[in-house]
């Protein structure tokens, strides 16, 4: 069954996000409170875009938030985003709601007040960068708060305690597991017999706060090598 999506701000993300969701056959309402940019995405929208500030009660309620699956909160505004998903959640008891967060600052303020998933497009970028540059080190992948899980990549150091030694071997702390890993020739689920080399890339799911004693089983305190 398709969902109900209320999308908060017609800009380029949010008029691309609901044509793709209407693509998928869900059904889309998308707030945008200027304009003359509503009276451009209505053009092809029609009757999937409606005018209003998005902030306002009334306006919500004229969306249909009452039944609405997700709300997805993406106008160039961070304090908007923040608002209008906190009413979302406290006032309409929306359990799916997705914040875009424009300056990365601000994360931290939107997790505080319990605002997930907050998407910040210079924090994914970032990552990304992270993951393509080769580096002894710890990149976060995934946070799931809700469901307490993290999916981190981390590049095996040749001296590490973890390098030459099969996964079963391994010094895992409970809560943690090796999911994948990525070698030049590809990657693949690694089996308890699997021996963990240096320079491979590893991708662990974990409880969070287990960082430092993963660190510590794959990545050298002695430098890169």
């Amino acid at each position: 069954m398709g969902l109900y999506v209320i999308v908060c701000g017609a800009g380029k993300v949010g008029w691309n996000l609901a044509r793709e969701l209407i693509g998928k056959e869900h059904e889309v309402t998308v707030i945008e409170s200027d304009r003359r940019r509503y009276l451009i995405v209505e053009q092809e929208l029609e009757h999937a875009v409606q005018y209003g500030d998005a902030t306002e009660l009334w306006v919500l309620e004229r969306a249909g938030i009452q039944r609405a699956d997700l709300v997805v909160a993406v106008t160039g505004d961070d304090e908007d985003n923040l608002l209008i998903c906190q009413v979302a959640k406290e006032k309409y008891l929306s359990d799916r709601i997705i914040a875009r967060v424009n300056n990365p600052r601000n994360l931290d303020t939107f997790k505080l007040l319990g605002i997930q998933p907050a998407v910040s497009a210079t924090d994914l970028i970032l990552r990304l960068i992270e993951h393509e540059v080769p580096s002894y080190g710890l990149v976060h992948l995934l946070d799931l708060p809700e469901e307490r899980l993290e999916i981190i990549e981390l590049v095996v150091s040749h001296q590490a305690p973890a390098a030459g030694r099969e996964v079963q071997e391994l010094d895992m702390p409970e809560g943690s597991l090796v999911i994948s890993v990525l070698r030049p020739d590809g990657g693949f689920v690694p089996k308890a017999d699997t021996v963990i080399q240096g320079g491979d890339e590893v991708l662990i799911v974990l409880d969070p706060g287990l960082e430092p004693a993963i660190t510590d089983q794959f990545v050298s305190t002695n430098g890169r090598g």
